[in-house]
């Protein structure tokens, strides 16, 4: 019964926004196409954020320079019994979300979902943002220049996020 509910789900609200168009007496096909175009134009103004932004991902991982920064933080993370296996996935979110889904899938494999580092890495997933992907491909795609304020606000954020995650893990699990 799901399974038919949710093929069906997409075509009926197509067919529902089209129906509601022809009551309006709006001329959908028209308003479709002049949607397309404006959309078009909008990937095409995205097109170079998005890949100043990819770049810049590719760049900082092969570099090494996670490697290197984890290598420097170990010894803290010791210090507190944080599991320094969650800290790649942590410093990557904020960068690329997708990335940060790699290194999540690699600690399931590694450690298993239900392991600590897997329910750890999942409410890091889940409690933390793509800061630096927001704020480049959306403030440059409407034209933000001045992002320092909405920067700091969105890290901070993020490490809230993380810290929070790893005190709730520790004390939950």
């Amino acid at each position: 019964m799901f399974a038919l509910i949710s093929s069906l789900i997409i075509p009926l609200m197509v067919l529902g926004i089209v129906l509601y168009g022809i009551i309006k007496k709006v001329n959908v096909y028209d308003v479709f196409i002049e949607g397309a175009k404006e959309s078009f134009e909008m990937v095409l103004s995205l097109f170079p954020t998005f890949l100043a932004m990819i770049l810049g991902v590719n760049i900082f991982l092969k570099s090494n320079l996670l490697n290197v920064l984890i290598n420097f933080i170990k010894p803290v993370l010791s210090f507190f019994k944080i599991p320094y296996q969650i800290l790649p996935m942590a410093l990557i979110r904020p960068i690329s979300g997708s990335t940060s889904l790699v290194f999540l899938k690699n600690i399931f494999e590694n450690f298993g979902p239900d392991s600590i580092l897997g329910r750890l890495g999942s409410v890091i997933q889940g409690s933390t943002d793509t800061t630096f992907y927001v704020l480049t491909l959306y403030f440059g795609c409407i034209g933000i220049k001045k992002i320092k304020y909405s920067l700091f606000a969105g890290l901070f954020a993020d490490l809230i996020g993380i810290v929070s995650s790893i005190i709730i893990v520790n004390y939950l699990f």
